[in-house]
């Protein structure tokens, strides 16, 4: 069980805005605030290289962390600057051929999506799009029978942006083992509310980030990528940190996941994002799983009663984050109108997510992100704010 009352001591924020987490960037704990800042201060005093020779020991921490939120290998862990980054630098070496398919689903995220058109594009690649079950998550078994001897790669988000969508992640997983195919998750949006584990996942690569659901800095992603395939995977580029220059006429790839990271780096950000995970992990993933579950869900039962409210989420199982409208009033227009009462939410517009909105006819929804540090008191004042006319 989560002590809410010593969470908000670590966020004072939450005194005086009630911050629905805006999908976007989760209140920071005091512990990730004082880490991010305690290097920078060390970073003014003497200097980048030399504080970053002093953090040497608790950069690594950041690999045995991450390792630990998601049940994986240090090795397998890349520190990468943003989740879009992250699951690019996969994505981009993945030595898929001409002819050869990729399943994904209609809830993916829109730089995802555009980066399937462009492989499609240059290497002549085809894109299926499982369709929906009649929860409005991915049909695990209409997935099943789409692959066909072409099939590659199954790429699929997690938790999609614009939505409460839980996709049954370890589903696919088992069908992607199957049958022998690559698996790309992006856990952008469920890192740091859902309980990760790539082996119970099934997954091959996990990208994610620091700035939402685990309460990080801005400008820290993370990649996780398997043993089982990283030897067979070539970075779309490299550094002198990812690879080794043999001679004038040769170069060695890093070990594991280190191919996928850069040199340059933000290093104050990288302490704060391990602090993140620690901070995370001491409240335990399955308590606050628990927590913003039953948060959401009781969101989602409190609009359901205000009159012209239609709350938009999707799937079989929901987490976190409540997307819905107001008749009458654009998802905008009442974002706007909350900011001014200090109550924090953001809207997706089908330009993020065409697959899904424009399919149901939505130009647009609100989107309210709930943590474990709000209160159903917090959830009361939210829906009178939004009956308000």
């Amino acid at each position: 069980m989560i002590d809410v009352a010593a969470v908000r001591a670590d966020t004072p924020a939450c005194e005086t805005l009630l911050h629905f987490n805006n999908a976007g960037a989760s209140l920071m704990p005091d512990p990730v605030y004082r880490a991010v800042v305690d290097h920078l201060t060390l970073e003014q005093e003497i200097g980048g290289y030399e504080a970053a020779a002093r953090a040497s020991e608790a950069l690594q921490g950041f690999y045995t962390a991450l390792a630990g939120l998601l049940g994986a290998k240090p090795r397998e862990i890349a520190y990468v600057e943003n989740a879009t980054r992250a699951w690019d630098m996969a994505f981009y070496a993945l030595p898929l051929c001409e002819g050869e398919r990729i399943i994904t689903h209609g809830s993916e995220y829109a730089s995802n999506y555009l980066a399937f058109l462009q492989q499609a594009k240059r290497r002549g690649l085809e894109i299926d799009i499982a369709p929906s079950d009649a929860s409005g998550q991915i049909d695990v078994e209409a997935m099943r029978a789409m692959i066909g001897a072409k099939t590659r790669l199954i790429a699929i988000t997690h938790v999609p942006t614009q939505g409460g969508l839980v996709n049954p992640a370890a589903q696919v997983g088992q069908v992607a083992r199957e049958h022998g195919l690559l698996y790309l998750l992006d856990a952008c949006q469920s890192a740091g509310q859902i309980d990760l584990n790539v082996k119970e996942i099934g997954c091959h690569i996990l990208s994610g980030t620091g700035r939402k659901f685990l309460r990080g800095p801005r400008g820290t992603g993370f990649l996780y990528v398997s043993d089982e395939i990283v030897e067979t995977l070539e970075p779309p580029f490299v550094d002198l940190l990812a690879a080794t220059w043999n001679d004038t006429g040769s170069y060695t790839l890093a070990e594991g996941a280190l191919r996928f990271e850069n040199w340059e780096s933000y290093i104050a950000g990288r302490l704060g994002l391990a602090e993140a995970v620690r901070y995370a992990t001491r409240l335990g993933l399955p308590a606050i799983e628990k927590r913003v579950t039953a948060l959401g869900a009781a969101l989602r039962e409190g609009l359901s009663k205000i009159e012209g409210v239609m709350v938009r989420d999707l799937g079989a199982k929901r987490c976190g984050i409540v997307s819905f409208d107001k008749a009458g009033e654009e998802p905008a227009v009442l974002a706007a109108r909350l900011g001014r009462k200090s109550i924090n939410i953001s809207t997706s517009t089908a330009a993020y997510a065409r697959l899904d909105l424009a399919a149901r006819g939505l130009s647009s929804v609100a989107r309210a992100s709930l943590h474990y540090y709000n209160t159903d008191a917090e959830i009361e004042r939210f829906c009178a704010a939004v009956q308000d006319a």
